[in-house]
């Protein structure tokens, strides 16, 4: 498979009048044909199936009305963040702040109406906590929700199904979900990795909340599209024309997210979701692995939400003509089209250019030329005369033309108005915006330090091979899947060698990881306390270790914590290249029970954090190649642990050794 072109399950599938329509049930996107003579036996066919699909299914459309879910019909623009990104939470104060992150949403992308808060992958199976324990120990969570909705945000919790190999709760991951749904007052659930969630577990969250929303990551099955009132159109190839999503043709009020998550360039996502009257997902670092949006892709965001949000109900209620056959074929033939969507007195065009220079003329000849007009993408004024509407539409960019007719309403009429002259431009700047990970300065060391038997690892220029799984985190600072579709196995999970040249101050190593005695030692004569206290020393007893564990490795412990250690006893954290070398040498040595080792190779890129790891541990999660990785390692090993906050970062099986 080339994973720079899609599979054959992302194509779109292309309508066959001979065949029966209900092939098109399993569709992804509906393609559009190439010849616009076909376009009225395409949509009479499109009528075709959805009469019939609404039959065979018995759809009654029950779910779309119960009370406190109708907000996932107009939900146009979802953030997928990780709990602790820079912008959502400040790891020098240990407090989350929701406003820092909500601004940065208004001003790049022009608000968002929900957010999924990323919690466990790809730290989950580093130790033995499950998915329902990684958001319960979070502190400050239920009121970092409480603040989200202040601001008008829906909230999703992520469930993963595959975490099977974790601690096994004493109930079902149903009814844990269920308690975390009523606990933390969520709006929606994200099935990570499902088309559609087991009906037993949305029974159960459903008790919990009559009014939660299910989103699944892909197509969703027609049958579900009456319980599921969201779904990502994630990886959806479509036709140069652009074609019809099923699921929202066959229900108009389920709302679909388009994403491509490795992509530099939206615009396809971006037009398909705008001429189908769908939303947008926004994922800028994909499990630390930087991917932001361009500036055209983003100014394109957010000409689109605020004029689907204000005209939501035509989008939704409104008579829709798929490939409305009032552009003419100039503009057609350097690449407009657009969708029309009429409700009473008001007519919404939504209009996409796929080539990459921007076409000016008419866009539009309507034979009903009554009424006010208004670009409520641009801002721009316009005027519909006898040769119809003259309009930019911008290179792999959006337009949209609203017409208010006579009778109006006034709010309505004042809202096109206002949307039709207030500017917001559209940015041909497509460059990707880089966010090279930088490495936190490494501490320098005075040479006498106090940390017991070393290794001497020599100063110089050397060549080391490191060996890392890869993941959907990559190793450094690069996406490892940089416009690609789906990335399934052999390239999913395998492992990947890479070879570094590295420079070596010469430094001393100790031979073993920091014990619990000498780490009690370090408290009583500094007092030292970390900023946030959750699971610090969590396995110690009444503040001391536990009898019989005293020359046991130091655990539950984080970065700054074995930093105050290092810095206590004069030295600091072996870099992850100065480990690497030192276990090479003789006397270096592993303490029981084996624990992953911090290393002072700490990156930031502004978004999120990680820290290398070195060594393995004695752990192992078993069932999910989803999980991080445990056992044993070999020196040359990696392992990028993405950072978290509120304490999440200490493990039962993290430690560490100094140097100096």
């Amino acid at each position: 498979m080339n994973p720079l072109e899609p599979r054959p399950i992302d194509l779109p599938t292309l309508v066959d009048p001979t065949a029966d329509v209900s092939f098109l049930d399993d569709a992804k996107i509906i393609g559009a044909p190439e010849d616009p003579a076909d376009l009225p036996r395409w949509r009479a066919t499109l009528a075709e199936w959805k009469a019939g699909a609404l039959e065979r299914t018995r759809y009654d459309g029950s779910h779309y009305v119960e009370p406190g879910r109708e907000w996932t019909q107009t939900a146009y623009s979802v953030a997928l963040v990780w709990l602790w990104d820079d912008l959502l939470y400040d790891v020098s104060t240990g407090t989350f702040t929701p406003r820092k992150f909500v601004e940065h949403g208004v001003a790049e992308f022009g608000g968002y109406d929900a957010i999924v808060l990323w919690h466990a992958y790809p730290v989950i199976g580093i130790d033995d906590r499950n998915q329902f324990d990684f958001y319960r120990d979070v502190p400050g969570l239920r009121e970092l929700v409480d603040d989200l909705h202040g601001f008008g945000l829906k909230v999703f919790f992520d469930y993963n199904p595959w975490d099977v190999g974790t601690r096994r709760a004493a109930r079902s991951d149903a009814d844990e979900f269920a308690s975390l749904v009523s606990d933390y007052n969520v709006d929606g659930v994200f099935l990570d990795t499902l088309k559609e969630g087991d009906p037993a577990f949305a029974r159960a969250i459903r008790a919990a909340n009559p009014a939660i929303a299910l989103e699944g990551e892909s197509r969703l099955p027609l049958a579900r599209i009456g319980d599921h009132a969201l779904s990502w159109a994630q990886w959806f190839a479509d036709t140069h024309a652009p074609g019809v999503l099923r699921a929202h043709l066959f229900e108009r009020r389920h709302m679909m997210h388009h994403t491509r998550r490795w992509n530099r360039d939206h615009s396809d996502e971006l037009q398909s979701a705008w001429v189908n009257g769908v939303g947008m997902l926004v994922w800028e670092s994909v499990f630390s692995a930087w991917v932001g949006w361009n500036a055209r892709d983003r100014a394109t965001l957010r000409r689109m939400v605020a004029a689907q949000r204000a005209f939501a109900p035509v989008l939704i209620d409104g008579d829709w003509i798929q490939l409305t056959p009032e552009i003419p074929d100039k503009a057609r033939a350097h690449g407009v089209y657009g969708s029309r969507f009429d409700l009473a007195d008001i007519t919404f065009w939504t209009l996409v250019n796929r080539d990459e220079e921007d076409f000016e003329g008419i866009v539009l000849r309507s034979e009903d030329q009554v009424g006010d007009w208004y670009d409520v993408t641009s801002g721009v004024p316009i005027t519909a005369d006898d040769d119809g509407v003259h309009l930019v539409v911008p290179g792999r960019g959006v337009a949209g033309i609203v017409r208010v007719g006579a009778t109006a309403g006034a709010s309505c009429r004042a809202t096109a108005r206002r949307l039709g002259t207030l500017p917001r431009a559209h940015v041909s700047e497509s460059a990707f915006p880089m966010r090279p990970a930088a490495l936190v300065a490494v501490p320098p060391v005075s040479g006498d330090a106090r940390i017991g038997a070393t290794v001497a690892v020599p100063a110089g220029s050397r060549t080391l091979t490191v060996t890392h799984r890869r993941r959907e985190t990559g190793l450094y600072d690069t996406a490892p899947y940089v416009e690609e579709w789906k990335p399934l196995p052999p390239r999913l999970h395998d492992l990947q060698t890479v070879t570094r040249e590295v420079s070596l101050p010469g430094i001393s190593v100790a031979v073993a990881e920091v014990t619990n005695a000498e780490y009690f030692a370090f408290l009583d004569a500094t007092g030292y306390r970390p900023v946030v206290a959750n699971r610090f020393l969590q396995h110690w007893a009444d503040g001391v270790p536990v009898p019989g564990t005293e020359d046991q490795p130091v655990t539950y412990v984080d970065l700054p914590d074995a930093r105050a250690y290092a810095a206590w006893r004069g030295g600091r954290l072996p870099t992850e290249d100065e480990w690497q070398v030192a276990a090479g040498l003789e006397g270096f040595e592993r303490r029981e029970p084996l624990v992953w080792n911090l290393t002072e190779s700490e990156y930031r890129d502004g978004r999120s954090r990680f820290c290398i790891l070195k060594g393995g541990s004695h752990y192992r999660a078993e069932g999910s190649d989803w999980y991080a990785d445990g056992g044993p390692q070999e020196p040359e090993v990696s392992f990028k642990l993405v950072l978290t906050g509120g304490g999440l970062d200490r493990s039962a099986n993290i430690g560490f050794r100094c140097a100096g």
